[in-house]
């Protein structure tokens, strides 16, 4: 029976990440792999991870996470907004790695056929504090940042040509939501998001005010709606399983060692989802 793993925000240009990526390999040649977001900043990088697990796995889907979207001036791809998503995509597609611009794949080992949803939605700014609710944009991201929090998105993720994030977000939800109403309505889904879709895994961030850039109110429902079996995400470097009306939620992510390194059982770069 083959296996379907997942794995997160794999940063592998931070020191003591890269090594870990040589622990993401299948246990039979037919498993499939969900890389969920956040594989580095830099686009060769991106690409070059994907490519090394495009050989090991029997198929690989990729989402961009806020890392993938930014613009550094150490990267030699100085696309940004939109150009950049595009140029991503297509050089996943040069290597046969599946991203959200192409067919949903269908995962059949399971009782009914799970359709896989690669979902790029973004965030809003919806999901705020009881302080910031009502506020203006500018005074919430004023009020996170008098928290000792600020999205380093603010600088490099750029939303061209939409006049916003926000306006990015919008369009990603609509085309989002067309494609996923249009899986057989007898087929479960496997969601899979860099940012959670449901608010509840934001619930132990230690600064709450984080959450503004963590996801949208648009996609709360989208675990029922759409029939998922789980959802996955990274993003919160916060990794583990819980559950929203009856469906499960993984959180795959590694994260930075400075984190990985406080925990017990260390990191975990690779998770079983079915």
């Amino acid at each position: 029976m083959p296996h379907l793993f997942a794995t997160s925000d794999l940063h592998v240009t931070h020191e003591g990440n890269a090594p870990l990526v040589d622990e993401v390999v299948p246990r039979t040649p037919d498993d499939w792999l969900l890389v969920v977001g956040d594989v580095a900043e830099r686009a060769e990088s991106v690409i070059g991870v994907l490519k090394t697990l495009r050989e090991r796995f029997a198929k690989v889907v990729w989402v961009p996470g806020n890392h993938e979207l930014w613009t550094t001036q150490k990267d030699e791809c100085q696309l940004r907004g939109q150009a950049r998503y595009e140029h991503l995509v297509e050089r996943c597609q040069e290597i046969d790695v599946l991203t959200p611009e192409d067919p949903y794949p269908v995962w059949e080992h399971q009782e009914k056929p799970l359709t896989i949803a690669p979902l790029f939605v973004l965030y809003d700014y919806s999901w705020r504090t009881p302080a910031a609710e009502g506020l203006p944009l500018l005074a919430a991201v004023d009020q996170a940042r008098e928290a000792g929090v600020l999205c380093t998105d603010e600088f490099f993720l750029h939303p061209d040509p939409y006049p916003s994030r926000q306006a990015w977000c919008a369009d990603r939800v609509k085309i989002s939501t067309e494609r996923l109403e249009a899986i057989p309505e007898d087929h479960g889904t496997i969601l899979m998001s860099h940012w959670p879709l449901h608010r509840h895994p934001t619930a132990p961030l230690y600064f709450p005010e984080f959450a503004l850039w963590c996801g949208t109110t648009e996609t709360e429902d989208w675990h029922r709606r759409f029939r998922a079996e789980v959802a996955v995400y990274g993003h919160l470097h916060i990794p583990r399983s819980t559950e929203a009306d009856g469906v499960r939620f993984e959180e795959v992510s590694l994260g930075y060692p400075r984190e990985w390194r406080k925990r017990a059982r260390g990191p975990i770069p690779l998770r079983r989802i079915f």
